[in-house]
């Protein structure tokens, strides 16, 4: 719980039927990617100096525990992937195996935090897991698989993702098979849950599917997720969490009261960063479009809005939220304003150093729209780097 609290030989057998994802041939790059196929990423090479240690683990460096969470675990696989850093890749995923999920990720959740305990020693902290950061893991592992030709990655992706099926997921009345955030913690009463909007991208949900082809629950999940998704944010504002009442719908979450900030920022991002041929990306382009209009009437995201209402607080949101409202505000037409907000970003970053999260968001944003990566219609990764050590 985030916010709250806050391979085997069998697996090989067992994902058997999604080999043929590793040799399939990766969807090309977009065109403007092009451009980035020579070039480094600055950005990925300062995160992995300011943030992960040399075993792989990704640092939130000021926390009072030192903590990783597998959160963040997750996006550095994805970062070094699109970056073609095998080697890295290597070291994070070895660490979040061994350290977070019992030395298998095919059998085992990972659990999401982990720290400095208050005896002075290391261990997890907190063994529930973090649904968000496992659909992550299993799709840069899935998607590794078929840019590597790694038999070993896409038995651990594929087994991970069933995990999350079968352990972070429930079929709630007048829904449908939805995500949980976590394994545990999340149905506190007999017709209730609560959610999380923004742990459902839904590129790499339907990645994932594509990848399980014979797996109908996939096409469910990211059916229900679009739902969620729309019908938490009645003002264009996502809330950070919400609740679930069997056949009445969503309503605000008990706890946040329908703020949102931190978490639902990546809402606006992950709906940006859809393919132009996602069935679902129209819709929530438009439900989302008052996010944007508050971005051009007042030179930046806010910081916190009651999703209820639409009505913001008295802060912007700092350059990580800049970056994540780049790519919506592309997919909207507003180039200009995106223009902007990704020169919010550089100001800031030139004057400090980031925090880990604002510069997750970065990586992701700004990485997106610099052409390293895009997802396709189905969910698949596109990336430059990638496609250029194959000659594309």
């Amino acid at each position: 719980m985030k916010r709250l609290v806050r391979r085997a030989l069998g697996a090989l057998l067992l994902a058997a039927s999604a080999f043929a994802v590793v040799v399939a041939p990766a969807v090309a790059a977009p065109a403007e990617a092009s451009r980035a196929c020579a070039a480094a990423w600055p950005r990925w090479q300062t995160f992995k100096r300011d943030f992960i240690s040399n075993d792989g683990r990704v640092i939130d460096v000021g926390s009072a525990d030192s903590r990783t969470v597998s959160e963040g675990q997750s996006y550095a696989l994805f970062f070094a992937l699109v970056a073609d850093d095998r080697a890295a890749f290597d070291t994070i995923l070895r660490w979040t195996e061994n350290n977070l999920a019992q030395g298998d990720l095919s059998a085992h959740l990972p659990a999401w935090l982990w720290g400095r305990d208050d005896a002075g020693q290391y261990r997890v902290l907190d063994a529930n897991a973090a649904s968000d950061a496992d659909l992550w893991i299993a799709y840069a592992l899935i998607e590794a698989g078929r840019a590597f030709g790694e038999r070993s990655y896409t038995a651990r992706g594929v087994s991970l993702a069933r995990l999350v099926l079968e352990h972070e997921t429930a079929n709630l009345p007048g829904l449908g098979l939805t995500l949980l955030p976590g394994p545990t913690g999340f149905h506190p009463a007999a017709d209730t849950w609560r959610v999380n909007p923004s742990y459902a991208p839904l590129q790499v949900i339907r990645g994932i599917g594509a990848a399980m082809p014979g797996d109908t629950r996939w096409p469910r999940l990211a059916a229900t997720s679009a739902r969620m998704l729309i019908e938490t944010a009645p003002r264009g504002f996502s809330p950070d969490w919400a609740m679930y009442r069997a056949n009445r719908g969503f309503g605000p979450d008990e706890e946040t009261h329908a703020e949102s900030a931190y978490n639902a920022i990546r809402v606006y991002l992950w709906a940006g960063m859809l393919a132009p041929a996602d069935d679902a990306r129209a819709r929530l382009i438009d439900r989302f479009a008052p996010f944007a209009s508050y971005i051009e009437a007042h030179g930046a995201p806010p910081e916190r809005v009651d999703a209820r209402t639409g009505q913001p607080g008295p802060n912007d949101g700092n350059a990580g939220f800049s970056a994540a409202a780049v790519p919506i505000l592309d997919a909207l037409g507003k180039t200009a304003l995106a223009d902007a907000q990704a020169a919010r970003v550089t100001n800031a970053t030139n004057a400090a150093s980031p925090g880990y999260y604002t510069s997750v968001l970065t990586l992701f944003g700004l990485g997106w729209r610099e052409g390293r990566y895009r997802f396709a219609a189905d969910g698949r990764l596109q990336a430059a780097a990638l496609d250029c050590r194959r000659g594309k």
